[in-house]
């Protein structure tokens, strides 16, 4: 082996065997196509994942167990590809997903990064907005998808409230109740919130929505320009999108300025921001522990 293969083969080593060889298959079968280096990116706890160098070009590569993670990368193509089927906002493209052996991966296009434009949120929330025009008659999707590395149910329902409650809430607490994250008393707060949903959370045509909508699923492109990425999609609530948004940290206020004047939401949205965002808070207590715990009580306690 010479030098250089030495060095290559040193930068590729943690790509495991199997999804290198679907990669190039991927990539042009017709071709020989040489995979040249690889960094990783920081900030993954579910996938393993960075940029990707080869003769064809620069993409970035995520791959995972393919067994503990049944389909993942399937259902994120499609996910990401019904977002870039709206020609609203940057989505990257997909140039595929396998699986080979043990392992599934997922071959997006690189998006190289750069310091926002000046107009950045402004763009972000235009384009969130008519994201959101797309629309279908149901709530729900097609099929099931994750949220994060949890399974995301997306039954269709007509009614927005009955399907937050079945296919969000319910199925969180159940989760957390039989891992003893919760007890019966924070169950039963449920219950009760639950009555009062359907009078608390207004009924508007389903809007195609990202799904995971916080800080760190939007990104920049080259020009400075908006990209959003692991998306969660289904048909819902747009108010839900918006409330991920100040989650962990507000936007800045020129995106909400944008995405109210382009799309104007129901009066009283800012007092639904915490009913939505107990899902996400129900999702990371599953994930990482009592630690949202306290928050998730004092949502309950103020609307009951």
């Amino acid at each position: 082996m010479g030098e250089e293969n030495s060095r290559v083969f040193a930068m590729l080593q943690d790509i495991p065997f199997n999804v290198q060889c679907g990669v190039r298959s991927l990539l042009d079968a017709s071709e020989d196509i040489r995979l040249l280096d690889f960094t990783f990116s920081t900030g993954g706890c579910i996938n393993h994942g960075g940029r990707l160098r080869t003769t064809a070009g620069d993409f970035f590569l995520k791959w995972n167990d393919a067994r503990k993670f049944e389909s993942m990368f399937k259902v994120e193509a499609a996910g990401l590809q019904l977002l870039r089927d709206t020609n609203t906002i940057n989505i990257p493209e997909v140039l595929g997903y396998g699986v080979e052996g043990a392992f599934q991966f997922l071959l997006l296009a690189f998006i190289e990064q750069s310091y926002p434009s000046s107009r950045y949120w402004q763009k972000l929330g235009r384009q969130l907005a008519l994201l959101h025009q797309a629309q279908k008659d149901y709530n729900g999707l097609d099929h099931d998808n994750y949220m994060g590395s949890l399974k995301q149910y997306n039954q269709r329902n007509s009614s927005w409230s009955e399907f937050f409650i079945a296919q969000r809430l319910s199925v969180q607490v159940e989760l957390a109740a039989a891992a003893g994250r919760v007890d019966n008393a924070l169950v039963n707060s449920f219950q009760k919130l639950y009555t009062k949903l359907p009078s608390l959370l207004p009924e508007e045509t389903p809007s195609l929505l990202h799904g995971d909508l916080w800080g760190g699923n939007v990104m920049r492109d080259e020009s400075g320009d908006p990209v959003l990425i692991d998306p969660a999609v289904y048909y819902g609530s747009r108010e839900i999108d918006l409330a991920a948004t100040r989650l962990f940290g507000e936007f800045d206020s020129a995106f909400y300025g944008a995405y109210e004047e382009a799309f104007p939401l129901h009066p009283g949205h800012a007092e639904r921001i915490d009913l939505y965002n107990l899902y996400p808070l129900l999702v990371h207590l599953n994930l990482f522990g009592s630690s949202y715990l306290p928050g998730i009580r004092e949502i309950l306690n103020r609307f009951l």
